[in-house]
């Protein structure tokens, strides 16, 4: 029997990225960040439930800068997921289905992602007096 060259099923790598395929995805990542980032903050308040060794510990690590970008990482993962949230809830009211809503909806959660998280770490660095 001869084998018949037949076409391949289209995979990830045809389709180009749209923005609401790339909002639901970063949804899924976002939520995997929240669990690790509150993996992070059970281990500061153990820390400082432990005491003062434990907590200037704990301390230096979340001061580092590898610490910084975990928690700046929370941070982006932390609005993006309460702006997509609140995406979802119009959606629950029926709200912003026809196309064009569903993209600028998507573009508003990574717009109101960005702006929210530099603003939380413009102020939060003010705080501690970086700038």
């Amino acid at each position: 029997m001869a084998k018949r060259k037949r076409p391949l099923s289209p995979h990830l790598h045809i389709y180009k990225g749209q923005i609401s395929s790339v909002v639901s995805v970063m949804q899924r990542i976002t939520g995997g960040g929240l669990a690790v980032g509150l993996g992070f903050f059970v281990y500061w308040l153990g820390a400082a439930a432990y005491g003062p060794d434990a907590y200037a510990t704990a301390h230096w690590f979340l001061t580092t800068w590898f610490g910084y970008l975990c928690l700046f990482g929370f941070t982006v993962c932390m609005y993006f997921h309460l702006c997509n949230g609140i995406r979802h809830l119009v959606w629950d009211i029926g709200w912003g289905f026809e196309i064009h809503q569903v993209n600028a909806g998507g573009i508003a959660v990574l717009a109101a992602t960005g702006i929210f998280t530099v603003i939380t770490w413009a102020v939060a660095l003010a705080k501690l007096g970086v700038f």
